[in-house]
C-alpha cells in the first residue's frame, strides 16, 4: 500500500510538471507572473526595458530591483541601498527588531534620465528616495527627510513640480523641493477625502498604496480597499487636474488580486500588475490586461484575472530571482550574489566568503537565544509551487552551546541543524508551528560534515514543509515532524530559506557551508 501510495503521489507530481511544460510550450504567460513573495510592486519601462521594485522590509540589502525584457521573466539587477539605518532594532540589537517593519512600499520612476526610487519606515520615521543614472550598476545619491508618508507615490508633472501623495482612507498630497531635501512648506492639501468611498461604507483596509500615472492628460490614482467579508479590490480615481476633484470606481474585485499600478508596452498593449496573498510563500505579482474605455482604465477579462496572457512564457524563477551559490569567488567577484539577503543589517565582522575558499563562513559573535534573535542570518525566499533547499556544513568549528543549518523562516519557523551539547553533536529538527519553538528530534552524530534539506510545497497553498539529513549526500533521512507554514503579520513576508549560526553558551564558534542549492522540483 504504502508502495502504491509513492507511485501515485509521483504520477500526480509528474502530471503537474507536465502541464506546467505544456504551458510553457504553448508559449503564453501564466499568472502567477512570479510564484515568490514580490509584493508591493512598482514598475516603469525605459525604451524596451522594464524594472520593478518591491519590498523586503527588515532584509538587508533593500528594496530590490528587477529588470525584465519580456514583462514575463524577471532578474534581479540591484538593491536601492545597502544599509537602511544604524538603529537598534534594524540592526537586530538590544533586544530589539524591525520584523515586519523596515522600509514598505517603495515607488520606482524615471525621469529625464534618472532613476528614482522612494520608499519609507516607520522604524526611522523617514522617507527616502534614493536616485541614480545608471539602475543596474549605481551609484546611488541617498535622500531622505521626515515625516515618514505611508504608502505614497512620487510624481514628477508635466510643469516640472514634484508631489507625493500617501495616506488611508484620507489621501494628501505635498510638494518636494526640487533638491529633494524635505518638502515645501505650506504645500500639503486633502487630495480625497475618503478614497474607500468606492468599495463601500464598511472595509478592513481604507484605502491605501497609492500610485499615480499621467496617460491622455488625465491623472489616474490607483488604491486598494478591503471591503468587510469581501476581498482586496482596486480602486482607480480619476481627475483632470492633479489637486482633483477624483471620481473613483471600483475597477478590479477579482482572487483578492490588488494593489498596483498600470504598465505599457513598445507596441502600445496596457497592463495593471497587482499582487495576491498567497499564503506561506508570500504575496505573489500577477499581471492584469488594460482596456481602456471611456478614458477609464479596464482591468481584466471580463473582470476576471485570466491564468493566461499574450505575452512570452514565464520561465523557471532559478537563476534569476533564486539561485544556486558553490561560495567559489573568484577575486573580482561580490561576495554575495544578489539573490541573497540578509535577515536584518549583518555584522560583517563575522562572516566571509574569502576566509576559506570556496565556503560561506558564519562565525558567532555573541550569545542569542533563538533563531529570531540571530545574527548573521543569510536568506533567499522560497517559490512555489514547490522548492527544495539543500546544503552541507563542515561542523568541526562549532563551540558548545552552538547551533547551526538551515531554517524556513518565518515567525513559526521550522529549523534543522547541529547542536554541540555536553560536548556531543547531534543533529536537531525545530518546529514552532505551533507558536513555540519545540524540539521534535534529536539524532546524535560523530560526522564533522552534514547535508541538509528543507522540502516546500505551496501547491495550492497546502503550505508543508519537510526537513532531511544525510551524511553522505546520497542517502536521505526524514526528521522531525512536518512544518505547517502560515503566514504571519509580525513578520509581513513569505517564508525564506535561511542559512544560521549562533551561540547559545560562548560566542567564537564558527561552520562552513559547502553549497546552496536550490531546486523548483523535488
Amino acid at each position: 500500500m504504502r508502495n502504491f501510495a509513492q507511485s501515485f503521489l509521483t504520477f500526480i507530481m509528474l502530471f503537474s510538471w507536465g502541464l506546467t511544460s505544456l504551458a510553457q510550450q504553448n508559449g503564453k504567460l501564466r499568472n502567477p507572473l512570479i510564484h515568490a513573495d514580490v509584493p508591493d510592486m512598482s514598475m516603469a519601462r525605459v525604451g524596451d526595458t522594464y524594472y520593478m521594485s518591491s519590498t523586503t522590509m527588515h532584509m538587508s540589502p533593500g528594496v530590490p530591483i528587477m529588470k525584465s525584457k519580456d514583462l514575463s521573466n524577471w532578474k534581479l539587477v540591484n538593491y536601492a541601498y545597502d544599509r537602511l539605518g544604524e538603529v537598534d532594532a534594524i540592526n537586530l540589537e538590544n533586544g530589539k527588531n524591525a520584523y515586519g517593519a523596515g522600509s514598505w512600499a517603495s515607488c520606482l520612476r524615471y525621469h529625464e534620465g534618472t532613476y528614482y526610487v522612494s520608499t519609507f519606515s516607520s522604524t526611522t520615521g523617514k522617507t527616502y528616495i534614493f536616485t541614480t543614472k545608471d539602475l543596474e550598476k549605481g551609484p546611488w545619491n541617498s535622500h531622505s527627510f521626515s515625516p515618514s508618508y505611508h504608502d505614497h507615490t512620487l510624481f514628477f508633472d508635466d510643469d516640472g513640480k514634484i508631489y507625493m501623495i500617501w495616506g488611508g482612507g484620507k489621501l494628501s498630497m505635498v510638494e518636494l523641493k526640487e533638491d529633494l531635501s524635505g518638502v515645501k512648506t505650506e504645500t500639503e492639501s486633502v487630495l480625497i477625502e475618503n478614497a474607500t468611498a468606492p468599495s463601500g461604507p464598511d472595509v478592513m483596509l481604507p484605502a491605501e498604496g497609492s500610485q499615480l500615472f499621467k496617460v491622455d492628460g488625465n491623472y489616474y490614482l490607483f488604491n486598494i480597499s478591503w471591503p468587510q467579508g469581501g476581498m482586496r479590490t482596486v480602486i482607480v480615481h480619476r481627475a483632470e487636474q492633479i489637486t482633483g476633484p477624483y471620481e473613483g470606481k471600483v475597477m478590479l474585485q477579482d482572487k483578492g488580486v490588488a494593489q498596483g499600478g498600470l504598465i505599457d508596452t513598445p507596441e502600445g498593449e496596457w497592463y495593471a500588475y497587482l499582487f495576491r496573498d498567497y499564503g506561506a510563500v508570500g504575496r505573489i505579482p500577477y499581471l492584469v490586461p488594460v482596456k481602456w474605455e471611456d478614458g477609464w482604465p479596464v482591468l481584466g477579462t471580463a473582470g476576471k484575472v485570466p491564468d493566461q496572457l499574450d505575452l512570452p512564457a514565464n520561465k523557471s524563477l532559478i537563476p534569476g530571482m533564486v539561485a544556486s551559490d558553490d561560495f567559489d569567488r573568484k577575486k573580482e567577484a561580490k561576495d554575495l550574489p544578489l539573490v541573497w539577503q540578509w535577515n536584518h543589517n549583518p555584522d560583517p565582522e563575522f562572516w566571509s566568503v574569502r576566509e576559506r575558499k570556496g565556503y560561506l563562513r558564519l562565525t558567532t559573535g555573541r550569545v542569542d537565544a533563538s533563531l529570531m534573535e540571530a545574527k548573521n542570518t543569510l536568506t533567499q525566499r522560497t517559490i512555489g509551487p514547490r522548492c527544495e533547499g539543500i546544503t552541507k556544513i563542515d561542523i568541526s568549528g562549532m563551540k558548545e552551546g552552538d547551533f547551526a543549518g538551515l531554517a524556513l523562516l518565518q515567525k513559526l519557523y521550522g529549523q534543522v541543524g547541529v547542536t554541540v551539547a555536553n560536548g556531543e553533536k547531534a543533529i536537531v529538527m525545530v518546529n514552532a508551528d505551533s507558536g513555540v519553538a519545540k524540539e521534535i528530534e534529536r539524532v546524535p552524530i560523530s560526522a564533522t560534515s552534514v547535508y541538509l534539506k528543507a522540502t516546500c510545497d505551496f501547491t495550492d497553498r497546502r503550505d508543508e514543509a519537510n526537513f532531511h539529513y544525510s551524511l553522505d549526500g546520497k542517502e536521505w533521512k526524514p526528521i522531525g515532524s512536518t512544518l505547517h507554514m502560515k503566514y504571519t503579520l509580525p513578520h509581513f513576508m513569505g517564508y525564506r530559506f535561511a542559512l544560521f549560526n549562533y551561540a547559545t553558551k560562548s560566542p567564537g564558534g564558527h561552520v562552513d557551508f559547502d553549497f546552496f542549492h536550490i531546486n523548483d522540483k523535488f
